[in-house]
């Protein structure tokens, strides 16, 4: 089974979005099986964000991941990460579709109010940051066999 973490960012827990968006995401089938309530320090904010440290936005990115509360989260399914992408919609929500959390919900792309992993290396890698393996549930849910098929 596929995992990919999921950040909720301040702007969606400051507007009250939170339960929304993972309401969404376990609505597709998606299964909860991490979940934290956290304030992301410099130093995580940096390895997080890497990758985007010469471009323009990468201040901003990280003062903004740091201005407040997120929320971390793992979700497990069949092709979890293609389906988190698709739920959240286009980065920009300019571009989103309705029906999407960021097409839905969002304006602006400074204030897009959620990062999912874009692929399953990046998952892997981005899950270590922010969980350890004993911060990673495994368990049953009685409606598996409803959501996929075995």
């Amino acid at each position: 089974m596929e995992q990919t973490l999921v950040l909720i960012k301040p702007d969606a827990l400051q507007r009250g979005l939170s339960g929304t968006i993972i309401a969404r995401l376990e609505s597709r089938g998606l299964k909860l099986v991490a979940l934290k309530l956290m304030q992301v320090g410099s130093d995580l904010a940096l390895q997080h964000y890497g990758e985007h440290a010469e471009k323009s936005f990468f201040k901003g990115l990280v003062e903004f991941i740091t201005s407040s509360p997120i929320i971390a989260m793992v979700l497990e399914g069949n092709e979890a990460v293609a389906i988190v992408r698709s739920s959240m919609g286009e980065t920009n929500p300019k571009n989103a579709d309705p029906g999407t959390i960021r097409g839905d919900f969002a304006l602006d792309m400074g204030r897009n109010l959620i990062h999912g992993s874009d692929s399953i290396d990046s998952a892997r890698k981005e899950i270590a940051l922010f969980f350890a393996d004993t911060e990673i549930l495994n368990y049953q849910r009685g409606t598996d066999p409803w959501i996929t098929e075995l």
